[in-house]
C-alpha cells in the first residue's frame, strides 16, 4: 500500500501537467474514466487540436503520469497497453522521465537513429503489443522503426512509406 502511493506520489508532477491539458479537453466534450487507477481523457477537441501541432509530433494518445489523454475512446483503448508502460515509467522516474525520455530522444539523432522509433522508452512500450489486433491497431508494421514499431498514427494520417506512419 505505501509503496502504491509512492508512485502516485513520485508521478504526481507529471500527472498535474496532465492534470492541466486534460481539463480543456474535458471541458470541451471529451469524455474521461479510471482505468486500472489511470484518468483517461478522450474526445471532445483534442483531434483537432493537436491537429496544430507539427505533422511528428501528432499523436492518437499521450501519457502525462497518471493521465492519459487520446484523440477518442478507439485510440485510448487500441493505445492502453502502450501507454500503460509509460504510467510505470513516470511511477519509476518520476519528473525525470521528461529530461531522459528527451535525452533518449536526442541521443538517437545523434547517432543516426529514429528520435521517436529508437527511443528507448518507445521501444520498451512498443514490446508490450503482443496481438496482431493491438499492433495493428496501433499501426505497428515489421521492418519500420525500432523492432518493427511504428509511431501511432492520428486518425485520417495517411501512412508513409518510409516510416510507416505519420
Amino acid at each position: 500500500m505505501l509503496l502504491t502511493c509512492w508512485r502516485y506520489v513520485w508521478a504526481a508532477p507529471a500527472s498535474a501537467v496532465g492534470l492541466l491539458l486534460a481539463l480543456p479537453c474535458w471541458a470541451c466534450g471529451g469524455g474521461a474514466a479510471l482505468v486500472d487507477g489511470v484518468l483517461e481523457v478522450g474526445g471532445g477537441r483534442l483531434s483537432r487540436w493537436q491537429r496544430w501541432l507539427p505533422q511528428p509530433l501528432r499523436f492518437s494518445a499521450i501519457t502525462f503520469g497518471h493521465v492519459i489523454l487520446g484523440v477518442d475512446r478507439l485510440a485510448l483503448s487500441a493505445c492502453r497497453r502502450h501507454e500503460h508502460v509509460h504510467v510505470r515509467q513516470y511511477e519509476q522516474l518520476g519528473l525525470l522521465f521528461f529530461p531522459l525520455y528527451l535525452g533518449s530522444s536526442l541521443w538517437q539523432l545523434v547517432r543516426g537513429g529514429h528520435p521517436y522509433f529508437d527511443n528507448r522508452f518507445e521501444r520498451e512500450a512498443y514490446g508490450t503489443l503482443t496481438t496482431p489486433r493491438s499492433a495493428a491497431a496501433y499501426g505497428v508494421g515489421a521492418g519500420h522503426g525500432a523492432a518493427g514499431a511504428v509511431r501511432s498514427r492520428s486518425p485520417g494520417d495517411a501512412p508513409d512509406a518510409d516510416r510507416g506512419a505519420a
